[in-house]
């Protein structure tokens, strides 16, 4: 078949949105000629580098970006990128248009950015259109938001309100609608989804991925101690990601061969840092910084349990990063995470308030930190098979069938129309 993609985020070697644009693009290549629309940027010289080491030669990039205001998705803030992402998704509509008189594509998946609450307008193209996956239907309970602080409420008041606003807009409805098919990651985003319109919905295993060299090279890591017990955190220090309910577990934990590492760096860092000293477990915690991917993998190496603590995210690398490295996780039963994590995986506790929440993860914590059996068992689930999940190759085959099942229905409608004129002749 003839695809094209859009990726407003599409880079080789790079995690979260950029790198899913450029696995999924990669992934479809190797069954189906594949065009992607992306933005030039600083994408553009990464790509090309990446094709002349390793060429793909079923893959064609399309690079534009707006006539006015190029460059505005560099502004820093997030509301200027998101202005841009939907000024750019209007011109790549008519960049697609011109594009399908020339080349007849048959399918066109929208892959990046991932939110459901902004539109495509590819989907106004009549040839089927797969949307996602997609995810941003996840929100922190409103039970947690009391320690947030000021400027915490504040973004997710706004955030409430751009998702609402994004959901009457008649484009959104209209993507939702006329999508062949919408792959979601969380049962949140799947909910409201559902409420606007989807008629096709399959839940995939999150929207991030991992290549089998990534695999195997976390695979690989092996833990030389079993004491003391490392519990360890990686993330953005962000109001949301919940890393103040885990220091406040571990500290109920009373864990007396233990330590905490946490690793990453943002405007909460300070905050956690003033936590940990007013818990009275300073002397355990450890607060690295923001640190290399090989840096990473060595503390991931040294460590036995992450803990993901996170109250609204999508598709967290982490999540399966850890599985692969033979960490159990324990995270809270929200969002992208509770779709991740399984009984074979890890815990996912409740979260119904914060006290609950706290009080079920230091049960967690020492149950994972003294139960030495079921930690090795839950950190062998790499060797059961789990890894399929999040390995870019299987996904990519998934992809594949699911492109079959969204073209299938156009496909007997043209099949219906030319035997209705065989018969008339």
């Amino acid at each position: 078949m003839k695809i094209l993609i859009s990726a407003y985020s599409c880079e080789p070697g790079k995690g979260s949105e950029r790198g899913v644009g450029w696995n999924v693009a990669r992934e479809v290549a190797k069954y189906h000629e594949v065009w992607v629309l992306t933005r030039p940027d600083e994408s553009q010289e990464a790509i090309e580098a990446e094709l002349a080491l390793n060429p793909v030669p079923n893959l064609h990039f399309i690079y534009f970006t707006l006539p006015i205001w190029g460059g505005g998705w560099r502004w820093g803030s997030s509301g200027a990128m998101q202005i841009h992402y939907y000024l750019w998704q209007i011109q790549a509509y008519f960049v697609a248009r011109r594009l399908h008189r020339e080349i007849g594509f048959d399918l066109i998946h929208h892959v990046t950015f991932g939110n459901y609450w902004t539109p495509s307008f590819l989907s106004l193209l009549p040839i089927p259109f797969v949307w996602g996956p997609v995810g941003g239907g996840e929100s922190a309970p409103l039970s947690f938001r009391s320690d947030f602080g000021l400027k915490g409420v504040v973004y997710e008041t706004v955030r409430d309100i751009a998702r609402t606003l994004g959901e009457q807009n008649p484009f959104v409805r209209l993507t939702a609608q006329r999508s062949s098919l919408v792959l979601v990651a969380t049962q949140e985003t799947a909910t409201r989804l559902q409420k606007m319109g989807v008629k096709q919905l399959k839940f995939v295993s999150g929207q991030t991925g991992l290549s089998k060299e990534e695999i195997d090279q976390l695979k690989a890591l092996t833990r030389k101690s079993s004491s003391p017990v490392r519990f360890l955190s990686i993330g953005r220090l962000l109001h949301w990601k919940g890393f103040h309910l885990g220091l406040q577990a571990f500290a109920l934990a009373k864990l007396t061969d233990a330590e905490y590492w946490v690793i990453g760096d943002g405007s909460q860092r300070t905050r956690l840092e003033l936590l940990a000293q007013k818990l009275g477990i300073a002397e355990k915690v450890k607060f690295l910084g923001n640190l290399s991917r090989q840096e990473v993998l060595r503390k991931l190496e040294e460590c036995h349990v992450v803990v993901h603590p996170s109250l609204h995210d999508f598709s967290p690398t982490v999540c399966w990063e850890a599985i692969a490295a033979g960490c159990p996780v324990l995270c809270l039963d929200l969002g992208g995470p509770a779709m991740q994590i399984t009984e074979q995986t890890g815990i996912k506790v409740p979260a119904v308030n914060p006290v609950q929440a706290v009080q079920d993860l230091a049960h967690a914590m020492q149950r994972l930190s003294t139960d030495h059996e079921l930690r090795n068992w839950m950190g062998q689930a790499r060797e059961r098979g789990a890894t399929a999940e999040f390995d870019w190759e299987v996904k990519g085959k998934l992809l594949i069938e699911l492109y079959e099942e969204a073209v299938m229905p156009s496909t007997q409608s043209n099949q219906k129309i030319l035997k209705q004129v065989t018969l008339k002749a």
